[in-house]
């Protein structure tokens, strides 16, 4: 068989021709389709290399009943997603899982309620075979978007929204919040400290719920006063830390529910002249290395895998994809533990 001409799209057929096999089977092939020979496998594939030839998206979403990409919805503000290393850690781990199973990832951030109408509109229009979605709060009316899409989807944390999309049944990965601040907790107090304070996360969050339950696990009639609130932010452990100096001066430990906070809390304290470890310890959580080992001094705290996590999460999703499947893949809680630094 001749050559394409130069500057043709090499076709099907063209496959089909140079592998000396049907188009039906060509198209099998190049499709993922099941029932054919190796040999001819090899011999399509072999004439797809040949030629060039890139499936036609449309004629292949027709074969596959798939798209080829998955939505990956955060419901945060665009500034913090591309300031806070967690968000581009769990991205790095969604983007690397879906190129090996060869799917695209689509991002699509949520804002202001003006921004949920846009993204129902996008899901329910069938470009992207199922959804990701994580930093969700309380009242979040995300899980009602993606639920009335029908598309299948895999939370990154554990569900606290209201409503049939809150289905037990509905599949979500974290990690162990709850428990990895108790093993924070009882760090410090193995070091001996006796007054130690939680800047806390949002409480319309599991991770900030869960993470100030496994600091209360620990304390159990701890002083109100030694809590303060943060939003995951540095400006926001900084102003926490400010407030429970201003409230507690005698304190000696500080548990804070993420690096960032960890990394403000830091800086007040060397501010105040309070010397870390050896007058204020203090353990973060996340093990985000980007803050964590740059900190003076570097920052003891709890490792999640976060990379991983978006990892598993696209394992869950794809394995919800699969035709075969008939009830949702289970959901995953991540083990933690701590890594020591300088700081406690």
């Amino acid at each position: 068989m001749p050559d394409p001409i130069p500057g043709s799209r090499p076709t099907l057929e063209a496959v089909a021709a140079r592998a000396g096999v049907s188009r039906a089977t060509a198209s099998r092939v190049v499709n993922g389709g099941a029932g054919v020979r190796q040999l001819l496998v090899e011999r399509v594939q072999e004439a797809v290399d040949e030629l060039g030839y890139i499936p036609n998206h449309a004629a292949r979403t027709l074969v596959t009943r798939r798209n080829g990409a998955v939505a990956v919805i955060i419901a945060e503000p665009e500034i913090r997603i591309f300031s806070d290393p967690f968000f581009s850690q769990q991205l790095r781990g969604i983007s690397r899982e879906l190129t090996a199973h060869d799917s695209q990832l689509v991002l699509l951030l949520v804002e202001g309620s003006g921004d949920y109408d846009r993204v129902a509109r996008y899901l329910a229009g069938g470009h992207v075979d199922g959804a990701l979605a994580f930093s969700l709060h309380t009242e979040d009316p995300l899980p009602a978007v993606i639920h009335k899409a029908g598309i299948p989807a895999v939370f990154g944390g554990r569900p606290v929204w209201k409503g049939p999309e809150s289905d037990l049944a509905l599949p979500y990965a974290d990690c162990d919040n709850r428990g990895g601040a108790r093993q924070a907790v009882q760090h410090l107090v193995g070091l001996g400290r006796r007054s130690i304070a939680h800047i806390a996360g949002p409480q319309d969050q599991t991770s900030g719920i869960d993470r100030l339950d496994g600091y209360r696990d620990v304390l159990l009639d701890v002083d109100p006063g030694l809590t303060a609130q943060g939003a995951f932010t540095e400006e926001s452990g900084a102003a926490a830390m400010a407030e429970l100096l201003a409230r507690r001066p005698e304190l000696d430990a500080v548990f804070a529910a993420n690096d960032l906070m960890a990394s403000g809390a830091l800086q007040v304290l060397r501010s105040h002249g309070r010397r870390v470890p050896e007058d204020v310890a203090v353990v973060g959580f996340d093990n985000m290395e980007k803050v964590a080992e740059l900190t003076d001094p570097p920052l003891t705290t709890i490792r999640q895998d976060i990379e991983g996590m978006g990892q598993l999460m696209v394992r869950m999703l794809i394995r919800g994809l699969d035709r075969e499947t008939v009830t949702p893949p289970d959901s995953v809680i991540m083990p933690t533990d701590l890594v020591r630094r300088a700081s406690a």
